[in-house]
């Protein structure tokens, strides 16, 4: 899941909720909503083939 935030950066968050703090995980902050989208793709390959 993508947000943009005040900053104007794009922040990746995990899809499901983590039971310890009850918020989603950061995945990472990008300049740009291109590079946050390709980083998700590399996150849903890792878990398929990591």
């Amino acid at each position: 899941m993508i947000r943009k935030l005040a900053s104007g950066q794009y922040r990746l968050y995990s899809r499901k909720v983590d039971p310890k703090t009850g918020r989603r995980r950061n995945l990472g902050t990008f300049d740009t909503r291109v590079q946050a989208e390709q980083h998700e793709r590399e996150v849903q390959y890792f878990k398929r083939h990591g």
